[in-house]
């Protein structure tokens, strides 16, 4: 029985909400004559079920010529008219307050009557419109999306120009981003163009630019008058902008964020952050952990909450009233030594906040909400962390990026950090560290922050960048993601450097600057074959969307006896742990024994792996347990989604300009 079938039964049995799923579903999977489309379409509409649903079904009809003038009707009298007088009082108002602008030139607005696209409301956000010329729907239109997608800040040495640019997000990002001509002491207007009139008057039902012209940073050309462009201020109007003072940065200037986004660790982020320090318009310092950023905001909180005005900082919050956690971080960039003095503020446009909230490691766990579907949820409490964390919701403006290295190489070279943690320990501290590695293999398999909802507010504008393209194509790399990010590219993303100059090195021994010996490593010590072969099947997906080739993994069949077998020879993995383990034990050992004063240096003195190895070797069999229970998931091809059962895509390659590559692109 089709679909389609069982919906009408669940209809005429008056199970509404039953029948409103199955029509959906119908419309979704079955293959239906124009006729069903419209009954399924039209059983939703009527019965008050998801009238998006409806909507898109009625438009497909229409632009596929299927019952025209009842669907028109219908559109009209359901959609469109119950909306129109919001859209009329927001031309009206448009008109008006342009009309009183004194860098827009123009009178002859058109009734409303006559514009000749109609905008459908197709939900909260966002539009459908119609063009009655070609008696067609458009796509649909978020106004409000939260994407910039141009290169507005290319080249900073003239004033902003921008053509036909119709969105509102991106029309206030412009406003609250370019500083004004007198705070900077030159001209700096954002020169609008657009090319045709009537469409730019279409817009203004759906755009709202009254509160953009408080500032009068706006200059509107239409047409030839682009050929004005830009305007000689002081022979024009007598201003001479060079007679200001530049004012400083202020705090609440600072509104787009850049998320340096941590995918895993030994991931090449350090690197990442060298070329980016020293931007002249984006507030850099070095990585900071996110476990340490709310205690300095409440410590800052408190000395305010206590009058305390004894850094310029402090004093300069307490200017601000109620003070955000935004506030608190920005003012911290703003007046670190290490940000401060490449902020010039006669640039164009206030700085943005480059951030890479860190951790120490980052760990997935892969939650299968539905055996039969497959539907799992990738569930990360350091994710959760950064997306309920007040500095980021503070932000109007996210751009997202995160860098991405070989998956064997990014596994083996974490294998290498957490075996040789003296990296990161002193001498005593690793004397005291009685910490044990976790089971690396599975933190791989179910690490795939790839996977993002595009919806998400923190990936709505996302890139994923290879740390491969950065190190052996740099400049079309960065020049790339300079676009993307909608900041010059400098010269100081030509070089590497940090708080203490050119080439920094991150740890003793690590390559530096563009050194591509980590490209080629394969740390061939901390891993084996079957380990990189497991790892590269699994994640199979991640190597298809970014292009890596696989070193490892041959094409042979993949079943659960495969995956058993594997399982019984990640040797070099578990030798680490077991290592690690038995260190961990000694220490304990050692520390409890001093305690109860028996002296741990004598021989006859029984060491932990003879006394307690039965215990690690319960520790190995639950890590193998567990190690097993992923991979058997992950055979089934398990369908992730989101906690509101949306699908996750992988996240946006950044895309590079051929012209650009300084030799074939690596795979």
């Amino acid at each position: 029985m089709k679909t389609i079938e069982i919906a009408r039964k669940l209809a005429a049995l008056d199970q509404k909400k039953k029948a409103q799923d199955a029509f959906s579903l119908a419309l979704s999977t079955d293959t239906l004559s124009p006729e069903e489309e419209l009954e399924a379409a039209s059983y939703i509409f009527f019965s008050e079920g998801d009238h998006r649903i409806a909507f898109t079904t009625f438009v497909s009809l229409f632009n596929r010529g299927f019952f025209q003038a009842e669907i028109w009707d219908l559109m009209v009298q359901a959609f469109y008219l119950p909306n129109i007088q919001a859209q009329q009082k927001q031309y009206d108002l448009n008109c008006k307050k342009l009309a009183e602008y004194p860098y827009f030139f123009r009178t002859n607005f058109p009734a409303f009557e006559e514009l000749p696209i109609l905008f459908f409301p197709f939900d909260d956000k966002g539009f459908v419109p119609f063009d009655p010329q070609t008696n067609q729907f458009g796509e649909y239109i978020n106004f409000n999306d939260t994407i910039v997608d141009r290169w507005f800040f290319k080249d900073l040495s003239k004033p902003i120009l921008t053509t036909d640019l119709f969105s509102q997000y991106q029309l206030e990002y412009l406003n609250d981003t370019v500083r004004p001509s007198e705070w900077v002491a030159k001209e700096n207007h954002i020169y609008l163009h657009y090319t045709d009139w009537i469409q730019f008057c279409t817009h203004l039902a759906v755009l709202d630019f009254s509160k953009l012209l408080k500032a009068k940073k706006l200059i509107f050309l239409f047409d030839e008058e682009i050929s004005q462009y830009p305007f000689d201020f002081k022979a024009r109007y007598g201003i001479d902008y060079s007679q200001n003072e530049v004012k400083p940065i202020g705090i609440r200037e600072v509104n787009a964020l850049i998320w340096h986004a941590q995918l895993s660790t030994d991931n090449g982020g350090d690197f990442f952050n060298e070329i980016f320090y020293g931007h002249p318009n984006l507030l850099t310092i070095d990585s900071l952990l996110l476990k340490d950023i709310d205690p300095y905001i409440e410590s800052v909180r408190k000395r305010l909450r206590q009058g305390q005005k004894n850094t310029y900082t402090l004093r300069q919050l307490s200017h601000i009233k109620n003070p955000t956690d935004k506030d608190v971080l920005v003012a911290f960039f703003l007046n670190h030594e290490n940000c401060f003095k490449y902020i010039k503020p006669d640039e164009r446009i206030a700085p943005i906040l480059f951030f890479q909230p860190h951790f120490t490691n980052i760990y997935y766990y892969i939650h299968m909400v539905n055996e039969k579907n497959k539907k799992s949820v990738l569930v990360s409490e350091e994710y959760d962390a950064i997306r309920n964390s007040l500095i980021f919701k503070e932000f109007k403006y996210i751009k997202t990026f995160v860098p991405m290295r070989r998956i064997t190489t990014r596994y083996a070279a974490n294998v290498r950090t957490m075996v040789n943690n003296s990296c990161i320990l002193d001498e005593e501290e690793r004397k005291k560290d009685t910490s044990t590695m976790p089971d690396a293999i599975n933190m791989q398999l179910a690490n795939r922050s790839y996977l993002i909802d595009p919806y998400d507010r923190l990936n709505r504008d996302s890139r994923l960048v290879r740390f491969e393209d950065g190190k052996l194509h740099p400049k079309a790399t960065f020049t790339a993601l300079a676009e993307f990010l909608n900041i010059p590219y400098t010269e100081t993303m030509t070089y590497c450097s940090g708080p203490d100059g050119l080439n920094p090195e991150s740890w003793a021994g690590n390559a530096i600057g563009f050194d591509t010996r980590t490209v080629y490593a394969t740390y061939d010590e901390y891993t084996n074959d079957d380990e990189r072969t497991y790892i590269e099947y699994f994640m199979r997906d991640a190597y298809e969307a970014y292009g890596y080739d696989f070193h490892y993994y041959k094409g042979e069949p993949v079943d659960e006896d495969w995956v058993r077998e594997k399982n019984e020879h990640f040797t070099c993995l578990d030798q680490y742990i077991w290592n690690s383990w038995e260190r961990s034990l000694q220490l304990r050992a050692d520390v409890k024994m001093q305690v109860n004063g028996v002296d741990v240096e004598d021989e006859n003195t029984p060491t932990i792996s003879s006394m307690l190895s039965s215990s690690i070797q319960e520790t190995m069999d639950s890590i193998h347990e567990q190690r097993l229970k992923y991979g058997l998931i992950l055979l089934k091809n398990p369908y992730f989604i989101n906690q509101y059962h949306q699908p996750l895509r992988p996240m946006t390659p950044l895309k590079l300009d051929p012209a650009l590559l300084d030799g074939p692109a690596y795979h």
